[in-house]
């Protein structure tokens, strides 16, 4: 019998309508100015201005670092961080996506642990002194989207320019306090953006159930997630509008990022994080690329599993065999892909053959392959890229 841990930020706000309680819920624990972290684009689009307003009604003073990219760099990390201590800020928000959740981590993690972002790529081997809670710096990660799950994680994925890879850091103490998913901040998300945060989050859902760390709470999460997703996605892409899709979208991601958070992942985010630091690729379009195919090598491995699976997507399983069961599923997948306007082959995201075998090097020293449910030599990966081309 396994012994599980279970970690998610200690404060959530989740619901229509909640980010109006973000700036009491700041007060009461008492910090005085933060630095928020998020990108132009949401600045320009009116989003960031929503935060400040909660934070001037409660007297929090802040300053807004704008340089996040969609693959957040060590030089953006570096750059927070000194923003961040010019203005002797003692919390951090972060404004957005996975992006800015993730660039936020990496100020609040150096700016305790005195180390280069690169020094501390490893698993649960930061040093924590001082704040006693769930994080190094405090962090208020306030959600713009419906995918990443990074808002309740402890996990950080930061790109190495120079290197051409992503980091991916693993830790407890990097998961946020406070984490609030309003619908309202979800609705302007454009359709493209919508699909691939939503295909990131079925991608949570499926590698956590499958993964070999899972547990009945986390399938629980994942099998919950997987329902709503296949329900609500293609609603919030074709209508983003429609507020009862993006509320349940957000559940969904939630739940996702719970799930994953407790129970890993596996080779499509291993392989996905190579695609997106080698070509700066957006990470929930590879993720759905990769995802029926990293599938299909794991099915000997999750026959056990895969009726649930199904059943979540609404596939009517009556009469078919494990074997049929699984290639259904795979075909709901490619669908709902298809759908929602999702690429099908990473030749069309511009991925070379002749770097195949990198990628595939560097996915297999990735932390998030170390939880999937069957084991691949890096021939196995070659494959499964050159399946994906």
């Amino acid at each position: 019998m396994k012994i599980f841990k279970f970690h998610m930020p200690p404060i959530n706000l989740i619901g229509v309508g909640c980010l109006k309680d973000v700036g009491r819920e700041i007060k009461k624990l008492g910090f005085k100015k933060g630095i928020i972290v998020t990108d132009k684009v949401l600045v320009r689009a009116g989003l960031v201005n929503n935060v400040i307003s909660v934070l001037e009604e409660e007297g929090i003073e802040y300053v807004v670092f704008d340089e996040t990219k969609p693959n957040p760099t060590i030089k953006n990390v570096t750059n927070g961080l000194k923003l961040l201590i010019e203005n002797k800020c003692d919390f951090i928000i972060s404004c957005g996506g996975g992006s800015a959740h993730d660039c936020a981590k990496g100020i609040g993690l150096i700016a305790k642990e005195k180390n280069f972002i690169d020094e501390v790529e490893r698993l649960d081997k930061v040093k924590c002194s001082g704040w006693n809670s769930a994080l190094l710096l405090p962090l208020v990660a306030i959600n713009t989207t419906a995918g990443t799950g990074s808002e309740v994680t402890k996990f950080a994925i930061i790109t190495d320019e120079e290197k051409r890879i992503k980091m991916p850091i693993v830790d407890w103490r990097i998961t946020p306090l406070i984490a609030v998913n309003d619908p309202l901040l979800m609705i302007g998300m454009p359709k493209s953006l919508t699909a691939a945060s939503g295909m990131d989050a079925l991608t949570h859902a499926i590698e956590a159930y499958i993964s070999i760390d899972a547990n009945p709470f986390t399938d629980a999460l994942a099998l919950k997630a997987i329902e709503i997703i296949f329900n609500y996605l293609k609603r919030a892409v074709e209508n983003g509008n429609d507020i009862e899709a993006r509320e349940k979208m957000a559940y969904a991601e939630f739940l996702a990022g719970i799930a994953f958070n407790n129970a890993g992942l596996g080779y499509v985010h291993a392989m996905a994080h190579q695609l997106g630091g080698f070509y700066d690729l957006p990470h929930g379009v590879c993720n759905a690329v990769l995802l029926p195919h990293v599938l299909e090598y794991n099915l000997e491995a999750v026959q056990n599993k895969l009726i649930y699976i199904a059943k979540a997507m609404g596939i009517d399983v009556d009469k078919l065999t494990t074997k049929e069961i699984g290639g259904k599923i795979i075909e709901s997948i490619n669908q709902l892909s298809q759908e929602i306007g999702i690429p099908s082959r990473l030749k069309e995201l511009g991925v070379k053959e002749e770097d195949i075998k990198e990628l595939s090097q560097n996915a297999l020293k990735d932390v998030c392959g170390f939880t999937n449910p069957k084991k691949a030599t890096l021939e196995d990966i070659i494959n499964i890229f050159k399946s994906a081309m």
